[in-house]
């Protein structure tokens, strides 16, 4: 490897939440290496985050989700076509570095499949998954002072010569001006005022065992209007359309229901909230990394691994690691402090 990289490669995938913890580590690298070409390897279902990211020059989607799906030999041709097309782009690439944020094998295979020769990913004690360290050449092991997830991912920079102090990540999402525009018109339509004591609501997750209870949430929507004198928003998103409206069918002044979001949409809405509510998931740390303060609500999880980055967030951990077992009350005292009551 020459003594600046040419090229490097981002490998990590999903979900929505891990590929918000892993920008700061394109900001880093673009500030480290300017004429460096940086491309990020990701899932199609996210890669709509990463279009027109400022430190990216290159956003290459896979779907190992539809790959892992195909059950016919029609489908095993089109995904073993989508693979030799793939392989033929990294190589294309020339890739100098290969980065595996992820920790799997599949995103290992993937950092390998780039022909890179330096390929630096976790130490195995490190890695979701301890075998994808045969598809690497540096290991590392973050440093004891990286106890949150988005300083570990920095610590894996450190065979470049890139360091961080825990605590310094920088995340840069680009607004779109139609999504901005489009939440501008709804928040018009339903008489929400930007950051006006607006507390969203994200009531769904992608593990059943990190949602907060609806009624959990519903009580808390409901002392938040009538009594914390705040305007209420419920974000939903697929297959959480009843859950939603669960919470806001109740008697005027009533929150309000989202409309459907894409990453875009979602990103706007997080821009005009005073608060966000939610448990360990995309939307939560989505908010956090636009500069929203956040409520964030965890069982099974670590906070201190996973918990909204940055400062002024509130975070409330069950005490058993169960989700149920967070009570109402703590979570309103945290949004009344948040929004200044």
């Amino acid at each position: 490897m020459p003594a600046e990289p040419r090229a490097i490669a981002l490998v990590k995938l999903s979900s929505l939440g891990d590929v918000i913890h892993a920008l700061p580590v394109a900001d880093a690298l673009s500030a480290a290496f300017p004429r460096a070409r940086l491309a990020w390897l990701v899932e199609r279902r996210e890669a709509a985050l990463l279009r027109d990211h400022p430190a990216l020059d290159e956003v290459i989607d896979v779907d190992t989700r539809a790959w892992r799906s195909a059950r016919t030999p029609r489908q095993a041709l089109g995904v073993l076509r989508e693979l030799t097309t793939l392989r033929r782009r990294l190589r294309a690439g020339r890739f100098d570095v290969a980065i595996d944020l992820q920790g799997l094998v599949k995103s290992g295979a993937v950092a390998r499949a780039t022909g890179a020769p330096l390929r630096i990913g976790f130490a195995p004690g490190w890695s979701r998954e301890r075998l994808s360290a045969v598809f690497t050449t540096r290991r590392v092991t973050p440093p004891p002072q990286a106890s949150h997830v988005v300083d570990q991912y920095l610590a894996l920079l450190e065979p470049l010569g890139v360091t961080m102090p825990p605590g310094r990540a920088r995340f840069r999402l680009p607004s779109r001006a139609a999504a901005e525009s489009r939440i501008d018109d709804f928040f018009v339509g339903v008489g929400l005022k930007p950051r006006h004591r607006l507390v969203v609501l994200n009531p769904g997750a992608g593990r059943g065992n990190k949602r907060w209870p609806v009624a959990s949430f519903r009580a808390l929507a409901e002392r938040l209007c009538h009594e914390g004198d705040a305007q209420v928003l419920v974000l939903w998103g697929p297959r959480e359309h009843e859950a939603a409206r669960a919470i806001v069918e109740m008697p005027a002044p009533r929150p309000a229901l989202a409309p459907p979001t894409d990453l875009d949409e979602l990103a706007a809405v997080a821009r005009r909230a005073s608060v966000m509510v939610a448990g360990d998931t995309g939307p939560l740390h989505l908010a956090a990394a636009v500069g929203t303060p956040c409520v964030g609500l965890y069982g099974p999880t670590s906070a201190a691994r996973n918990g909204p980055y940055g400062t002024g967030h509130r975070v409330i951990a069950a005490p058993d690691g169960k989700m149920a077992s967070i009570d109402v009350p703590s979570v309103l005292d945290a949004v009344l402090a948040v929004i200044g009551r």
